[in-house]
């Protein structure tokens, strides 16, 4: 039997809705459903290459060209369902060979900071269970995939999907109907953009599930907000999309953030997921808008400093000349080299101090909208030993 493998690349998602609290934790089952824009795998994305062995004494995982444990929960939950769906196959079809007991080597890199708020659990986990169902030959869509990797990281079922995604929370108790579905393609709305401002490329203080747990106990603000704030957001947003509504998109977007980060900060004791930079950020997007009269741009944070940036294409000038004044000499403007950046006329750059809100930023991250996991044939592992390529 010889030793196969396969490689796939998935993408990173950032919420427009947020999900934050869980109804059932083992399960990774949320208390609301949420929204997400899958972005670009040019700019961000996991790279995992994945493969079986009888010669591998136990399974093992790489990241970034580290050895990890695999021991968590959350991991062998997702490797356990989807052995579980191999032997179920092998039973049907006494041809195949029987791979679902042998050891497994996962390798995977990421091409941007991982857990500092970036989403990098959501796209690693995306790729491990894609990068395996593949490789087992599983006949489930990517509605069914979603499942298992929610229960790696919950934002991780809705890295399954490109475009415009929508993670619908359910209400059974094992979980069956918590899935991602696809509200719109990549091709629906291809004009949206995407600024992420890299406030923080540090390990967060305070990782998301302790963060859930602590909100879900402590906050007297978030039972109103998945009850009563979320529901009507959550199809307000379909629609929002649907009729790219980008005046919508944007309002719903920004107030949805605030609400996220109040709940947090209404914790006990609190939770201070954004900065002093953070805040300049979304003065600066404020200012746009009322300038302008209208949404040019909508501002999102999750948990963590950074902040990601919505705006269309037909804005692209506003925005990144705005940016640039301020950020303009950190790292990632090159894929605009070329072009010529200016304040806007209507912004009124002499209010803000400048010496004090172009500091805090790292890096600058320019994309958009892109697609959900990718097969790709080169392989970063070697296949005859399972480790990494040097």
């Amino acid at each position: 039997m010889a030793n196969k493998y396969v490689t796939v690349t998935a993408p990173v998602n950032i919420a427009t809705l947020k999900y934050w609290g869980k109804r059932d934790r083992f399960l990774n089952l949320p208390t609301n459903s949420s929204i997400s824009v899958t972005l670009s795998q040019d700019d961000l994305k996991t790279t995992t290459s994945v493969c079986y062995s009888k010669n591998f004494e136990s399974d093992a995982l790489y990241l970034n060209g580290n050895e990890e444990s695999l021991s968590s929960p959350r991991q062998q939950s997702c490797l356990k369902l989807l052995r579980k769906c191999r032997i179920e196959k092998e039973e049907q079809d006494p041809s195949l060979d029987k791979i679902a007991s042998l050891p497994l080597h996962i390798v995977s890199v990421n091409n941007f900071p991982t857990a500092a708020g970036l989403a990098s659990s959501a796209a690693g986990y995306a790729a491990m269970v894609y990068s395996i169902a593949k490789l087992y030959q599983l006949d489930l869509d990517r509605s069914e995939l979603s499942k298992i990797a929610r229960q790696g990281s919950g934002s991780a079922c809705r890295s399954l999907y490109g475009g415009f995604v929508a993670w619908e929370m359910g209400s059974l108790d094992n979980g069956s109907d918590s899935k991602a579905v696809q509200i719109a393609p990549r091709a629906h709305w291809p004009g949206i953009r995407a600024a992420i401002l890299v406030v923080s490329a540090a390990k967060k203080e305070v990782p998301s599930t302790g963060g859930m747990q602590l909100t879900v106990k402590t906050s007297d603000l978030f039972d109103y907000r998945v009850k009563q704030v979320v529901p009507a957001r959550y199809e307000e947003m379909k629609k929002a999309i649907l009729a790219r509504d980008f005046g919508v998109f944007a309002e719903l977007t920004m107030k949805d953030s605030n609400s996220f980060h109040a709940v947090c900060l209404d914790s006990y004791p609190p939770i201070f997921y954004m900065n002093d930079t953070s805040k300049r950020i979304v003065k600066v997007i404020t200012t746009i808008n009322e300038a302008y009269g209208r949404n040019v741009a909508a501002y999102t944070f999750d948990a963590g400093p950074n902040a990601v940036i919505y705006y269309e294409e037909k804005d692209e000038d506003i925005v990144l000349g705005t940016l640039h004044e301020f950020f303009g000499s950190v790292p990632g403007w090159a894929k605009k080299s070329g072009k010529s950046f200016s304040v806007p006329r209507k912004f009124p750059i002499e209010k803000f101090d400048h010496d004090v809100f172009s500091k805090g930023v790292s890096r600058v991250i320019l994309t958009s909208v892109g697609e959900g996991p990718t097969l790709v044939s080169e392989s970063i592992l070697n296949p005859d030993t399972g480790l990494p390529k040097l």
